[in-house]
């Protein structure tokens, strides 16, 4: 039912939808699962495998790469879901992702390691879009915030026993399982939901709207590829940029994200940079809360790891604590609905994170008790599930017919690269601290995180759109043409 995204349903209409779309919610569901599992995993093992593959050097790297490589995928994916329908880029994805893990997990080399994550990256990135078009293509708009909040609940269960698992697997099996295991089960996931996709085909989309989504976010074509590649090229280079010794690391990392900020530029919509109110500021504020959130989520097991001298099962608890916190938000935000509205819900979870990550901070500055560490970053998991599938939503709802997809491809960019910049830019300032010791280098990190989360806060009041731009606008706000309407 490719127009039901722009029709107004009754309860009744939208509970029979629900019901026809069961066995596809259930499989984009299943994707975010083991994706979600992926991820926790990695960050619970990495330590376990930077010490097994002697790749402490490139410990940031490992983290770095996927996002990077999946800023290229999320542009290529985003544009040709757009073009042909979402069935094709999905099958491609799940391929990608899935020799990834296979690379990954038969590594012999650190570097083999970032070869499969690279790898992962393209694939994941590429995920991630074309759920969000599925989801924009399939669904009408009444049901996007219970099926984006389905996508954060699906963190729940391996919130719960992926990091526990991994840390067993990786004690008393093999790291590398983590990996393969996943690598089993995607593609049968994945068969599911291109069972209902493969319907969908090239939406179609009357002249004027066509216009005023390319206004928005411009097909990708050869040159907003080259854009995505050059700024993966800047995030990789960063990561490397950690083994540089002295003032030099300093300099790397300057170009490295003067380049990546100028590759960018053209892959997000006008005015993303400078975070102009509306679907810009939304864009912005993404970027910044990955970049605070989850590159403070990956220095944090390994602050416990090594400082603490805690077990890697246990040091996963407190990614769990998070991703509860996650999930039991975003459930909270899908039954509020408008009566929460977007733009409200997502400056208390920009505040929320922001003084959650600078109580981490602190906490690994004081050397604070482990409990203070985990209710800290508990509290993150909250804040981060409040905001991040609203600002899914009023990206679909600024979006026009057929424009989902790079609009989507946009708002996961900004994730992504976020995230990437701010794990590279961690990297070379661990490297500059190391020779502190103690809980200095975690600590710089950390207060580095909280900074980007506290910029996402000072930005998230300009979410809301101003007049003549409310849900349903297609064009640039930034622009004249901001009252136009899906």
């Amino acid at each position: 039912m490719p127009p039901a995204v722009a029709a107004v349903l009754t309860g009744e209409e939208a509970a029979a939808a629900w019901r026809r779309l069961r066995a596809t919610t259930w499989a984009l569901c299943a994707l975010v699962f083991l994706a979600a599992f992926e991820s926790l995993a990695v960050t619970t093992v990495m330590p376990t495998v930077s010490e097994a593959l002697d790749g402490a050097s490139l410990y940031a790297l490992a983290f770095a790469a996927p996002l990077a490589t999946g800023v290229v995928g999320m542009v290529v994916a985003g544009a040709w879901a757009d073009r042909a329908g979402p069935a094709r880029p999905l099958a491609a994805a799940a391929g990608l992702f899935v020799a990834g893990l296979v690379v990954a997990g038969t590594a012999v080399s650190m570097e083999q390691l970032a070869a499969g994550r690279l790898l992962q990256g393209l694939g994941g990135g590429s995920l991630t879009v074309v759920a969000y078009v599925v989801v924009a293509r399939l669904y009408p708009g009444s049901l996007h915030p219970r099926v984006f909040a389905g996508f954060s609940a699906a963190w729940v269960v391996p919130s719960l026993v992926g990091p526990p698992v991994a840390g067993f697997v990786a004690e008393h099996l093999h790291w590398r399982w983590v990996f393969l295991a996943v690598a089993v089960l995607v593609p049968a996931v994945a068969a599911v939901a291109l069972h209902r996709v493969r319907t969908l085909g090239a939406p179609d989309t009357p002249a004027q709207e066509e216009d005023a989504a390319r206004r928005v976010a411009p097909p990708a074509t050869g040159r907003r590829i080259a854009w995505a590649s050059l700024a993966a090229l800047a995030v990789l280079a960063l990561g490397l940029g950690a083994e540089v010794e002295g003032r030099a690391a300093f300099v790397v990392a300057a170009l490295g994200v003067t380049c990546a900020l100028v590759a960018l530029r053209p892959l997000v919509p006008h005015g993303t940079l400078r975070a102009a109110r509306g679907l810009p500021a939304v864009v912005a504020t993404r970027a910044l809360l990955a970049g605070g959130f989850f590159a403070a989520e990956v220095y944090l097991p390994y602050l416990l790891t090594r400082r603490y001298g805690i077990p890697a099962t246990l040091a996963g608890v407190t990614l769990t604590a998070a991703a509860i916190a996650w999930a039991g938000a975003s459930w909270l935000q899908g039954r509020l609905g408008d009566r929460l509205p977007h733009s409200r819900a997502i400056r208390i979870g920009t505040a929320t994170v922001a003084l959650a990550i600078a109580a981490t901070a602190a906490g690994a500055a004081t050397h604070a008790p482990v409990v203070v560490l985990v209710v800290a970053w508990g509290t993150a998991g909250f804040g981060m599930g409040l905001t991040y599938a609203r600002q899914t939503v009023l990206v679909l709802r600024y979006s026009a017919a057929g424009a989902e997809g790079a609009n989507s491809s946009a708002l996961s960019v900004a994730d992504s690269l976020g995230a990437a910049l701010a794990l590279s830019v961690t990297g070379v300032l661990f490297g500059a601290a190391a020779d502190r010791g103690g809980d200095v280098p975690y600590a710089v990190c950390l207060t580095l995180t909280a900074v980007l989360a506290l910029a996402a806060a000072l930005v998230a009041p300009r979410v809301a759109p101003r007049a003549g731009y409310g849900p349903g606008a297609v064009a640039d706000p930034s622009t004249s043409a901001s009252t136009a309407r899906t």
